[in-house]
């Protein structure tokens, strides 16, 4: 079976602007490129998760969310694609949830499509939404300090559920090389 890392994208692979709509203004997190190759050196799959409620809200389109992920897939400079699935979740937060995170959704297909081992997957992100998508999903959660809310207001985080490090290539550094 195999094994993946489901990202977040705003805030753990890039800097968070909030609904960001032009490829120019993607800033990648220092470390971010180096720890995702590294991670597909080890064989994993890697997998984009990315809640883009500013395309329910009207902010901006699809369109412009596929832009900004082709420039950030450019700037992260790995062997295309980058990811094997992206999945971008649409819905507003007042919307009826399809693959919004927390929705376990997408990783549950993904492991199924993919024959993945859930413990040894990881998903990766900023937020109780992602930390709630892989609880969900029955997979391992990390949280990263490179978003906009201090981790520790994660129940899971605070209860010592789920590990917090400081950014991505802390994350590859103290789990992947590891058994969990």
């Amino acid at each position: 079976m195999a094994k993946a890392l489901f990202l977040d994208r705003d805030g753990t692979i890039i800097i968070d602007k909030v609904y960001l709509a032009d490829p120019a203004g993607v800033e990648l997190i220092p470390g971010a490129a180096e720890s995702l190759r590294q991670a597909r050196a080890q064989g994993y799959l890697l997998f984009l998760f990315t809640n883009q409620s500013g395309i329910g809200r009207g902010y901006h389109t699809l369109e412009a969310t596929h832009r900004v992920n082709a420039r950030m897939e450019e700037m992260l400079g790995l062997p295309a694609p980058a990811f094997a699935e992206i999945c971008i979740a649409p819905e507003g937060p007042d919307q009826p949830a399809v693959y919004r995170k927390p929705s376990p959704r997408f990783i549950q297909e993904m492991v199924a499509r993919f024959a993945l081992d859930p413990r040894a997957c990881w998903m990766v992100g900023d937020s109780a939404a992602d930390v709630g998508a892989a609880l969900a999903a029955g997979i391992p959660a990390a949280a990263v300090r490179t978003g906009k809310i201090d981790p520790q207001l994660i129940p899971a985080v605070a209860s010592g559920q789920v590990p917090v490090f400081n950014d991505l290539a802390d994350f590859t550094r103290s789990c992947l090389n590891s058994p969990k």
